[in-house]
């Protein structure tokens, strides 16, 4: 087969996982990334377009010959990028918009996944902002808000009183979320530990990859905001997901898939499942349309696949089991966060210690939120900086890898969690 020119959309710390596996792959040719960050440049050139535009991100990848588009954020996808790309006969990895549906409007998941009969918190949806308001009393306990539309992962408050749901029903529909919380969800709210699965799908085959645990809670103890994400770590022991559990999830994927399917959509891409395993077992979250950040960032690492040709099969209805391996090793990463995030912080920071961190053993460094400065150094540029991602024999090393490589590097206002995969030791 011959080398195929590839344009990634993104700029995070899930892109820069994405572009470096890309760059292993023997069918790459010429690695393409709009926006890019400081971290990928340094293995692709920036392609001049607008993510967000499916019109412009298809003319230019016609015109410069690409051979493969990745969409790694959602809101490109929603907008319709892939659908636009496919109708150029370009492939496309990535979900079209009515499949991405799946993530931009909670509503929309929730009655394919009633539809598919898989477990889940029950729900009511609301355009009224009084008989919202309502509901959340005669709730009379803890719930969960929701803003229907993409969100940027904010939209969701977690209430443990009826004044605090109040407060979030009147962020959604003050507007605190832009358009997207004009429809707003209220959830039960369901108890245990979280857990993440992603899985790959040309939309008839289902491949689940590992497991991952994030850790949403801006400080220690998972105390504090939620953020997009402060450290995670895969596979997640079988003493937190059983073998049962893990069973059940994978079971859920593939009847998500095959409900779209018979709904008439074909889902192509990245499926990821938001679970909590509760006393009755795994219920599904949320679901996105993408892969996870900073999830991606420990199973890529551990993963054994060409990417080029199974974004491929995804694209061309060919996905096979057989494509993706693993070993048994263990991940762990740490973001290395802006001082003030998830709330107000100052960009434009310089980096020290990248080199020294990343000539460690088993370390990977991706860029999330930074820049090049003309002189080639590299910037902070984001609330989320860096992910520190260590892969070890053992969970114990990996995780102390990851830790000693985050002392190597330095920037002004550097925060991070200390307990980062504790809770699996």
């Amino acid at each position: 087969m011959d080398k195929v020119d590839i344009l990634l959309l993104g700029a995070g710390g899930r892109e820069h996982a994405l572009l470096a596996k890309l760059a292993e792959s023997p069918l790459a040719g010429k690695l393409y990334v709009a926006p890019g960050n400081g971290g990928m440049l340094q293995l692709a050139s920036v392609a001049p377009v607008n993510q967000d535009s499916p019109a412009e991100v298809a003319a230019w990848a016609a015109d410069n010959n690409i051979g493969l588009v990745v969409v790694g954020p959602e809101a490109p996808l929603v907008a319709g990028v892939a659908d636009a790309v496919r109708a150029a006969g370009i492939p496309c990895f990535g979900p079209n918009a009515k499949a991405a549906r799946m993530e931009g409007s909670k509503e929309f998941a929730k009655q394919v996944m009633m539809r598919a009969g898989v477990p889940t918190a029950a729900y009511q949806s609301f355009t009224d902002r009084d008989a919202c308001e309502a509901y959340v009393r005669e709730i009379n306990g803890p719930c969960v808000i929701k803003a229907d539309g993409l969100a940027a992962g904010k939209g969701v408050i977690v209430a443990q009183s009826v004044d605090e749901a109040l407060g979030g029903v009147a962020q959604c529909f003050d507007g605190a979320f832009g358009a997207a919380g004009s429809t707003v969800v209220v959830e039960e709210m369901l108890e245990g530990p979280e857990c993440s699965l992603l899985a790959l799908t040309d939309g008839t085959t289902v491949v689940p990859l590992a497991t991952s645990q994030d850790h949403k809670r801006a400080y220690d103890g998972d105390k504090g905001p939620n953020t997009g994400g402060m450290g995670v770590y895969s596979p997640v022991p079988e003493h937190l997901v059983s073998a049962d559990d893990l069973a059940t999830m994978t079971e859920i994927m593939n009847k998500v898939v095959a409900q779209l399917k018979a709904d008439g959509i074909t889902y192509s891409g990245c499926l990821y499942g938001g679970f909590m395993l509760t006393a009755n077992g795994p219920k599904v979250l949320e679901f996105n349309a993408r892969f996870g950040d900073p999830e991606t960032q420990v199973v890529l690492p551990r993963m054994h696949a060409d990417l080029v040709e199974v974004f491929l099969a995804c694209d061309n209805g060919t996905l096979d089991s057989s494509m993706v391996s693993w070993d048994n090793d263990f991940a762990v990463s740490v973001v290395l966060a802006s001082a003030g995030y998830p709330g107000a912080y100052e960009s434009g920071k310089r980096i020290t210690g990248l080199d020294k961190a990343a000539a460690c053993e088993g370390i990977t460094v991706y860029h999330a939120g930074t820049k090049l400065a003309e002189d080639g150094t590299v910037l902070t540029a984001g609330g989320r900086v860096l992910d520190v991602t260590a892969v070890a024999s053992s969970f114990a090393q990996a995780r102390a890898n990851a830790y000693a490589a985050c002392e190597l590097i330095d920037f002004e206002g550097k925060q991070f969690r200390s307990d980062i995969g504790a809770r699996a030791l």
